[in-house]
């Protein structure tokens, strides 16, 4: 009981390693993340500007876009601005309450957008498969009312696994070798037995992201399904022109989430940790809205009006 007691400490904090094992990296690192984070802050913000204010985006596909790019500025906002906090600083020391705090708002912001990219699929299959019926079930009201749902829904549970991580006791060292407070890494700080917590982990992101992930293939399947059957090609190409960026979007998130989340403990390596989240928090969320803007045409055609306003007015 004393040597258990003995190698129990109550943590106060813990410390972000970050990269600091390549300090001659670091204003480099500082400079590209930073400039990552202005162009995902930019992008998403015209996507938000032009689905708002140009007419011909008033659509129920264009809405959860717009959602989708302000949850992708909410979600890179908890992790990049104090990762290069700390990049200047050299400093990682977060509390164990802000840490709790961090990794509740990224993990409910991650699940929501699993759930909104579901949602998506469905709008783009009731679209495509049901064209006559797409104005009467993917209305105005359904819409929102699926977007708060969503939103509201991963609170409880996200709450629930947070507490459950840290009402552990931690021993030992306190060093997290990663650049925020990401579930896996936290965990593994943990003293005892964790099957149960580990268990939970894998529950939560069955719910959270394989089951968005199965519906998001049903709904392709039968998608490509119909548009196969199309006898134009010129409607085959605007249909699958809608689809490509939603789709590549949702391969590059569910790939690398999926990998972080639901590996098995003893196979995660540091440094490849490390990398696959980096890869989903902060990489493929910067590259989103330019995937967006190179392959939806409606897109492209909205930001040539943008600048022709602009420049209407300058003149």
């Amino acid at each position: 009981m004393r040597t258990e007691i003995s190698n129990t400490t109550d943590l106060l904090e813990f410390v972000l390693l970050g990269f600091s094992t390549t300090p001659n990296l670091q204003w480099i690192l500082f400079g590209t993340f930073l400039l990552m984070y202005l162009t995902l802050l930019l992008c998403n913000g015209l996507i938000i500007l032009i689905t708002k204010i140009d007419p011909a985006l008033q659509t129920p596909m264009y809405f959860f876009l717009s959602n989708f790019s302000f949850l992708e500025i909410c979600y890179v906002t908890v992790t990049i601005p104090r990762m290069l906090m700390d990049i200047c600083t050299q400093k990682g020391n977060i509390s164990l309450v802000a840490c709790a705090m961090k990794m509740f708002f990224f993990i409910t912001l991650g699940g929501t957008e699993c759930l909104l990219l579901a949602m998506m699929a469905y709008d783009r299959y009731v679209a495509i498969c049901h064209p006559l019926h797409y104005t009467l079930i993917m209305n105005h009201k359904f819409s929102m009312k699926l977007a708060t749902d969503f939103c509201v829904s991963t609170i409880p549970a996200v709450i629930g696994q947070t507490c459950r991580i840290f009402s552990l006791p931690f021993c030992g060292s306190n060093r997290i070798d990663h650049f925020f407070c990401d579930l896996p890494t936290v965990l593994k700080l943990a003293c005892g037995d964790t099957f149960e917590n580990e268990m939970a982990v894998y529950v939560v992101t069955a719910v959270f992201v394989t089951f968005p992930f199965l519906l998001i293939l049903i709904s392709y399947v039968r998608i490509i399904s119909s548009i196969l059957r199309m006898p134009l090609a010129r409607g085959r190409a605007k249909a699958f022109s809608t689809c490509s960026s939603h789709l590549t979007v949702v391969v590059l998130f569910y790939g690398t989430a999926s990998i972080t989340y639901l590996q098995p403990k003893p196979r995660q390596a540091e440094d490849n940790g490390k990398l696959l989240s980096l890869s989903y928090s902060v990489l493929i969320p910067t590259l989103n809205p330019i995937i967006y803007w190179l392959r939806n045409k409606d897109i492209m055609l909205a930001l040539r009006k943008l600048q022709s306003y602009k420049l209407g007015i300058k003149t």
